[in-house]
């Protein structure tokens, strides 16, 4: 039978790992900053960039996606891909967040922060 300070050492030990975790999730979620643009990458080479504000359908790829931006969104609304896990990831607007089709090698990433727009011509 394990003794009573040893027991109260575990309880404090895991109360300090779940409000470590609560600090950390609520950290992530209450500091994210929106972004300005969206990237996309296939094979890891950047093919094409567009602002969050450039509303509009993209076919990327070879139209082997489609990306629509709107209301300051990015999302893939179609894949040629088996499982369509990419569509499933739903729409993607803050900084650092990002889309993946792995059977076409293709990466839809969010960047620069709002007010980072002014290199982009």
């Amino acid at each position: 039978m394990r003794s009573n300070k040893k027991y109260k050492a575990d309880i404090i030990f895991l109360a300090v790992i779940v409000l470590l975790a609560v600090v950390l999730i609520l950290n992530m979620y209450l500091n994210k900053e929106k972004g300005a643009l969206v990237e996309v990458r296939v094979e890891g080479e950047i093919v094409e960039t567009h602002l969050l504000t450039e509303e509009g359908q993209y076919d990327l790829n070879d139209g082997t996606n489609i990306l629509v931006i709107k209301d300051g969104y990015a999302y893939l609304i179609d894949a040629d891909c088996p499982d369509k896990l990419c569509v499933n990831q739903g729409k993607i607007q803050n900084n650092g967040e990002i889309i993946t089709c792995l059977p076409n090698r293709l990466t839809v990433t969010v960047n620069g922060g709002e007010n980072d727009v002014d290199f982009i011509s």
